[in-house]
């Protein structure tokens, strides 16, 4: 299985893909999305857009996962991220390619063992997860690997498994 990671942003988008084969996961690339601060929001969304396009046709992904949306103090930023995590959905939904949401709790319960890590903690677990030498960079990356690890590792899950998908899809 194949899955794109996506750490949605407007200045920045962090994406990962990864293969998951038998409880093993490898990574197959990494890296950001970056959009110029100068430009109108309308062309930004549409670079994303085509860049995300571009990810989706080269990889052929068989599954995406996406950061649930978590606003904290600045409202401002969390509607830019907004924007940019809607281009990042309609992408994936005009490709069909089936898309889960997930928190940063639950990717760090995944990933870490610990709801509450701190960020350092979850980037190294990456890093040693996916056997890499060095620590992805940019952090955006990282936390993509983080939710390509995380939906790999629910769906492996015996619930999963069970139930299936119908819960957790945004398709």
């Amino acid at each position: 299985m194949v899955i794109l990671g996506l750490d949605p942003g407007i200045a920045t988008v962090g994406f990962g893909l990864i293969s998951s084969e038998n409880g093993k996961q490898r990574a197959i690339t990494y890296g950001a999305i970056t959009t110029p601060a100068g430009l109108p929001l309308s062309e930004r969304l549409e670079s994303i857009y085509n860049d995300c396009n571009q990810l989706i046709e080269g990889f052929n992904p068989d599954a995406i996962a996406i950061e649930e949306l978590f606003f904290n103090t600045n409202l401002k930023t969390g509607i830019s991220v907004a924007h940019g995590r809607g281009v990042l959905l309609l992408c994936g939904r005009q490709h069909n390619v089936p898309m889960f949401e997930y928190t940063p709790l639950q990717v760090k319960q995944s990933v870490v063992g610990y709801g509450r890590a701190e960020k350092k903690q979850v980037m190294d677990m990456v890093k040693r997860l996916l056997g890499l030498d060095k620590i992805p960079r940019p952090d955006d990356a990282a936390d993509a690997l983080a939710l390509a690890i995380c939906h790999a590792r629910a769906v492996s899950s015996l619930l999963y498994e069970q139930w299936g998908d119908k819960d957790h899809s945004t398709t």
